[in-house]
């Protein structure tokens, strides 16, 4: 099972008041779409997700109890497992669409202000619409990514308005016909798991992604330190070289001044340490072994150059 699908399996699951159900089953129906048959008008909700179906079913039965509702279930292709379940509503149609706002034709697109009047109502909204057109990635993944994706303009702005009160960052982008909107903020993806009532599978993915981080940070520092022994060696063997150029030209290194012969012998001695480490051998500060390394450095240049004078020495 997909992490997009445990999410939505635990909204399924979730108990809510009489007040929230109306606006989660509209939105259920706005981004599912309905259609109406027969003179009696019948309308019809069809999913390939069993839980949507009965979650709707069973929404409608609590906002509506004396409505006749009931659902079929039909494998869409011979020799498939896959299966479409279709929600029929037989009685009260007119009533029940009117009052949730939901035009079979897709021509309305707006909410009804009563049922988007309250913090409850609004997160309520969201659920259902993420329900029917939502998906998040697992926080195992590379990319965090949570989208809600619908064919109809007005509703996606809508829902964008709804989750930018929330203060949760969003874009919405056009892809196939389709408006979508989406995060990417892991941080806002866990605020609005929490807001439509996804606690448990957000505090998963809560778990994975600090998990994550850490294991991330913990490689980064890894890597800086790597690259910082790496630069060190780098150095090291580069002063080692400028020391056997200049013990090349004079032959011995006591033919230089005492304190640059022995600077010059502990560098060759401890070819691995740094330049701090060798000043702590011979008791001098980080700048005094910086200053004879560059004293060795100009000599081996001019070495290079065939500048070198040794009478200089």
């Amino acid at each position: 099972m997909s992490f997009a699908a445990e999410v939505k399996k635990e909204l399924t699951g979730r108990i809510v008041s009489d007040d929230a159900a109306k606006p989660e089953l509209a939105a259920l129906l706005q981004m599912n779409g309905v259609t109406t048959l027969g003179f009696e008008q019948e309308i019809r909700v069809q999913t390939d997700n069993p839980a949507i179906a009965r979650r709707i079913f069973s929404l409608i039965r609590q906002s509506y109890p004396e409505a006749d509702v009931d659902f079929n279930v039909k494998q869409q292709f011979a020799l498939s497992e896959h299966k479409v379940v279709t929600v029929v509503l037989h009685s009260h149609v007119e009533e029940i669409l009117a009052d949730l706002g939901v035009d079979p034709f897709g021509l309305d697109q707006s909410v009804p202000a009563w049922l988007l009047n309250t913090e409850d109502k609004r997160a309520a909204f969201l659920r259902g619409a993420f329900l029917a057109a939502g998906s998040v990635n697992s926080p195992e993944k590379s990319n965090y990514h949570l989208e809600i994706s619908t064919g109809q303009e007005g509703l996606a702005d809508q829902l964008l308005d709804l989750i930018e009160d929330f203060l949760m960052p969003v874009k919405m982008i056009t892809r196939s016909k389709h408006y979508v909107l989406y995060m990417k903020r892991s941080d806002k993806i866990v605020e609005f798991m929490k807001l439509i009532g996804a606690t448990a599978t957000m505090l998963r993915f809560e778990d994975v992604r600090l998990a994550k981080d850490m294991r991330n940070s913990a490689n980064r520092m890894m890597n800086a330190d790597m690259a910082n022994l790496q630069k060190v060696a780098d150095a090291a063997n580069a002063q080692v070289q400028t020391i056997l150029t200049i013990q090349s030209e004079i032959g011995d290194l006591d033919e230089l001044p005492a304190k640059l012969a022995d600077f010059a012998r502990a560098r060759l001695e401890h070819p691995d340490a740094s330049l701090t480490e060798i000043g702590d051998y011979l008791e001098i500060s980080k700048s005094g072994a910086n200053h004879r390394m560059r004293k060795l450095k100009e000599m081996a240049k001019q070495i290079d150059e065939g500048t070198f004078n040794p009478d200089q020495l």
